[in-house]
C-alpha cells in the first residue's frame, strides 16, 4: 500500500564525516578510472596484446575476502585504516620514476581499494555502509566536477602539482577518520534478516554494467556530445558550455535516486533504453538529448542496485561484477582495435551490441530476483546518531517517499555549483569569444599547416603531453592543424577531450572529427581561422580498421581554403587503402577552392596509393624530392609554396611533425609557383621563416631530446 506521508528525508552521519567519505570516493573513482589507461599503454606502442594487461587481475583481490574471518579482520579499525592509507599513497604512483613502476604501484592501490571497497560497503554497521555509498556517489560527482576545472583531465593525474595536493587533502582525510573511530564495528548491531535476497549472479551482472556505463559515458562531461559531432556548420552542441547540462542530469539522477520505485520501474528502465538508442543513432542535439535523459537514470539507479548488491556474498559477487566491467570494457576496445586483435571479426564496430549487453545486464541486476517492498539496505539506512544502529523502518520507507539527507543534498549543491562555476570561469574561451587578428591588405596572405600523430595526447613514456604539445604547437606558428590518433573520449584512454583542451589552451577553432561512437582513433583539426564547413567521412575499409576524414573549409585573411586531412588504414590492408586513395582523391579533385592535403597514408613516395593521389586530385608534393617518407604527407593546389620542415617528436609521440607555408595567390588564375630551393634561412624573408627554436638546417635524421629540425629541413621555396 503507497504511503500519503510527506518525503521523508534521510539523515545520515555528521557534514564533516560526509565530506570525508567523498575525499575516499574522489581517490577511489582517480585510480579505477586512472588503470585502464596504464595498461592501455603497452598495447598502444605494441599494436598487440602486451600481457600487462594481467595486472588487470587487482580489480579481482576481493576474492580473498570470501572467508568471514579475512573479511572481519580487513574491517577492523586499524587495519582498515592502514589499507586506507596504502590506498592514498599509491597516488604517488604518478611520480614514478619508470612507466612499469608507475603501473604496478597503480595497480596495487586498486587492489587494496577494492579491499576497502568491499571491507565498508559489505560492513555489519549501517552506518558505515551507508556513508561509504554516499561517499562514492558524492566521490564521482566531485571527481567529474573538477575535470571540468582540468579541462576534461583527472587533476590526480595531471602533473606533479596536483598529484601532490590530492594526496595531501586524502591523507588529511584518512588522518581524520582513522582519529574519529568512524570505522570502529560492533559486530553484534546494525544487523537485519531478509528472508528473500536477490541472485547473486544477476546482481553482479546488473552492477558491472552500471560501474561500466557510469565510466563509458559519464566520466567526463563532453563524452556524451563527442559521441553526437557532426560537421560545421551544424556540428551539435559543443562541450562548453553544454557539458554543464550533463552536469546538471547527472546531479538530477541523485536526487531522484532515493525514490525507489523510479528505479524499481520497467518503464524507466525502457525509457532509459530508448535514450541509450538515440544518443547512439540520431546526430546532434537529438542524440545529446537522448545522453542527458540517460545521465538521469544512471545515477538515480545507483542506490538501488547498491542495495541489492550489498545483500550478495561479496567475494563472489564482486569476482563477477569484474569480469563484467572488464569483459565489456575490452569489447569495447575490440570495436575499434578489431584489426590487431583476436576475434575482431565479430566485434567490428559493434557498439550496439555492447549497448544492448549492457542494458540487458542492467535489466537482470534490477529485476531479477528478490523482493522490491524491503527495507533499503545500505544507501537509504536512516541513521540514528546517537548508536551505530539503523532506525525503525517504515511502510513509507520502503516503498518511496524519501529525499537525500540534508547533509548529502548540501554537498551535492556544492560541489554542482562549483562545476557550474568552472564553466563560468571558461567562458573567454568559448570558440565564440575567440579573436581573429584583423587583415593587413598591403600584406600576402601567408598561413602554415601542420601534421601531427599525436598519440591520445601521452608521450612515449605513458605520461600527459598536453602542456608539452601544445607549447610545440604553438612554437611553430601553425595556422591549421590536424592531430591524428586524437579522440582519446574513451575509458581505456583516460576519456579526456583533447581537441576541447587544445582549443582552449590555444585559443583556436576545433572540428572534432568522426564522433566517438563512429569506431575510429580520431583525427581532429584546430584552426586560428574561423571553420565555415565541414564533412567527417567513414573511409571505405572492407578489412582492415575504420579510416576516418575530414574535408574542412576555412576562412584564411576572406579566402576559403580547403582541407583534406585522414589517416588511411594499415599498410597490410592493400584492398582497403586503395579505396581510400580513391576516395581521398575525389575529394580533393572535387574541391572548388585552393585546397590542401594533409595526410597519413602509410605508403612510400611514388607507390600506387600516393600517385593516385597526385593525378587524380590534382594535387602536388610539398617536396617531391623527399623519398625518405613512409606515413605523413602535405599536398596542395592553386597555392604558392613557402616553406617545408619536419620536427622530432621529442619523445611526445611517435612520429614528427612536418610543417609547411603557403600563400593565397591574389589571382587565383593567374600565378607561378615557386621552384627554386634554398635551405639557407638568411635568403628569406623574416615572415616567411620558420621558428629558429627548432634550429636549422639539420641533414639525416635528427635524434635529438627535444623537437629539432630534421630530414634535411627546413627548406624554403623561392621564385
Amino acid at each position: 500500500m503507497t504511503s500519503t506521508h510527506k518525503p521523508k528525508t534521510i539523515e545520515h552521519d555528521s557534514l564533516r564525516a560526509i565530506c570525508r567519505e567523498t575525499i575516499h570516493g574522489y581517490v577511489f573513482w582517480s585510480l579505477f578510472q586512472g588503470l585502464g589507461p596504464m595498461i592501455w599503454f603497452y598495447p598502444l606502442n605494441e599494436l598487440d596484446i602486451s600481457g600487462y594487461e594481467t595486472f588487470a587481475a587487482t580489480w579481482f583481490f576481493p576474492i580473498v575476502l570470501g572467508h568471514p574471518s579475512i573479511l572481519r579482520l580487513v574491517q577492523n579499525r586499524w587495519v582498515l585504516g592502514f589499507l586506507r592509507l596504502l590506498v592514498v599513497a599509491s597516488l604517488s604512483s604518478f611520480q614514478a620514476g619508470t612507466t612499469l613502476s608507475r603501473l604496478a604501484i597503480l595497480a596495487l592501490g586498486v587492489g587494496v581499494s577494492m579491499w576497502v571497497f568491499t571491507a565498508t560497503l559489505w560492513n555489519p554497521n549501517p552506518k558505515i555502509r551507508t556513508n561509504t555509498f554516499w561517499g562514492l556517489i558524492l566521490g564521482l560527482m566531485l571527481f567529474v566536477m573538477s575535470r571540468i576545472w582540468f579541462v576534461s583531465f583527472i587533476p590526480t593525474w595531471w602533473n606533479d602539482t596536483s598529484n601532490s595536493i590530492i594526496i595531501a587533502i586524502a591523507t588529511v582525510a584518512v588522518i581524520d577518520q582513522i582519529i574519529s573511530g568512524a570505522d570502529i564495528v560492533d559486530h553484534k548491531v546494525g544487523q537485519q534478516t531478509y528472508v528473500d535476497r536477490p541472485r547473486w549472479l544477476t546482481t553482479a551482472l546488473g552492477f558491472g554494467s552500471l560501474l561500466y556505463l557510469t565510466h563509458w559515458c559519464f566520466g567526463e562531461v563532453s563524452l556524451i556530445i563527442r559521441w553526437t559531432v557532426h560537421g560545421y556548420p551544424s556540428h551539435g552542441p559543443l562541450p562548453n558550455p553544454w557539458g554543464a547540462l550533463v552536469l546538471l542530469c547527472l546531479a538530477v539522477g541523485v536526487y531522484l535516486s532515493p525514490r525507489r520505485q523510479l528505479a524499481q520501474s520497467k518503464v524507466w528502465w525502457l525509457v532509459a533504453l530508448a535514450s541509450f538508442a538515440a544518443l547512439y543513432y540520431l546526430p546532434t542535439w537529438q542524440g545529446y538529448i537522448g545522453g542527458l535523459v540517460l545521465a538521469v537514470y544512471t545515477m538515480s539507479i545507483w542506490p538501488e542496485m547498491t542495495d541489492r548488491l550489498t545483500l550478495c556474498p561479496p567475494a563472489r559477487t564482486l569476482f563477477v561484477v569484474m569480469v563484467v566491467y572488464l569483459v565489456e570494457i575490452f569489447f569495447f576496445v575490440w570495436t575499434v582495435a578489431y584489426n590487431f586483435v583476436p576475434g575482431g571479426v565479430y566485434t567490428r564496430e559493434h557498439t550496439d551490441y555492447l549497448i544492448l549487453a549492457v542494458m540487458a545486464g542492467i535489466f537482470l541486476g534490477l529485476f531479477a530476483g528478490g523482493q522490491k517492498n524491503v527495507p533499503s539496505h545500505t544507501a537509504h539506512v536512516e541513521i540514528n546518531n546517537n548508536s551505530n544502529m539503523a532506525s525503525r523502518t517504515t511502510n513509507a520507507d520502503i516503498n518511496n517517499n524519501r529525499t537525500p539527507s540534508r547533509k548529502v543534498l548540501l554537498v551535492l549543491i556544492m560541489v554542482t555549483c562549483a562545476g557550474l562555476l568552472g564553466f563560468v570561469a571558461r567562458i573567454p574561451s568559448m570558440p565564440s569569444n575567440i579573436k581573429q587578428n584583423p587583415t593587413d591588405p598591403d600584406k600576402p596572405k601567408v598561413f602554415s599547416a601542420m601534421i601531427w600523430t599525436y598519440h591520445f595526447g601521452y608521450d612515449n613514456k605513458g605520461w600527459p603531453s598536453l602542456e608539452r604539445s601544445a607549447q610545440l604547437i604553438k612554437d611553430t606558428g601553425a595556422d591549421v592543424v590536424t592531430l591524428l590518433e586524437s579522440d582519446a573520449s574513451k575509458p581505456f584512454l583516460g576519456n579526456n577531450d583533447l581537441g576541447l583542451w587544445l582549443g582552449e589552451r590555444l585559443d583556436m577553432h576545433v572540428d572534432f572529427g568522426p564522433a566517438t561512437k563512429d569506431h575510429t582513433w580520431g583525427n581532429l583539426i584546430l584552426s586560428k581561422y574561423p571553420i565555415i564547413k565541414s564533412t567527417h567521412h567513414l573511409l571505405p575499409s572492407p578489412h582492415g580498421e575504420l579510416a576516418p576524414a575530414v574535408t574542412a573549409s576555412v576562412n584564411i585573411s576572406g579566402q576559403a581554403v580547403d582541407f583534406v586531412v585522414t589517416h588511411m588504414g594499415n599498410d597490410r590492408d592493400i584492398l582497403d587503402r586503395k579505396l581510400q586513395a580513391k576516395f581521398l582523391a575525389k575529394e580533393l579533385d572535387n574541391s572548388p577552392n585552393p585546397v590542401i592535403f594533409l595526410g597519413y597514408v602509410t605508403s612510400a613516395p611514388g607507390s600506387r596509393d600516393y600517385k593516385k593521389l597526385l593525378k587524380k586530385g590534382r594535387v602536388k608534393d610539398i617536396d617531391q624530392t623527399d623519398r625518405d617518407r613512409w606515413c605523413e604527407y602535405i599536398m596542395y593546389r592553386d597555392l604558392i609554396r613557402l616553406g617545408y620542415a619536419r620536427i622530432t617528436h621529442g619523445g611526445l609521440s611517435d612520429t614528427e611533425v612536418q610543417l609547411a607555408k603557403f600563400q593565397i595567390p591574389e589571382d587565383q588564375n593567374d600565378f607561378k609557383d615557386n621552384t627554386r630551393v634554398v635551405t639557407d634561412s638568411s635568403r628569406v624573408d623574416g615572415i616567411l621563416k620558420f621558428n629558429t627554436r627548432f634550429g636549422y638546417f639539420h641533414a639525416g635524421h635528427g635524434y635529438f631530446d627535444g623537437h629539432r629540425f630534421h630530414m634535411n629541413t627546413p627548406k624554403y621555396f623561392l621564385p
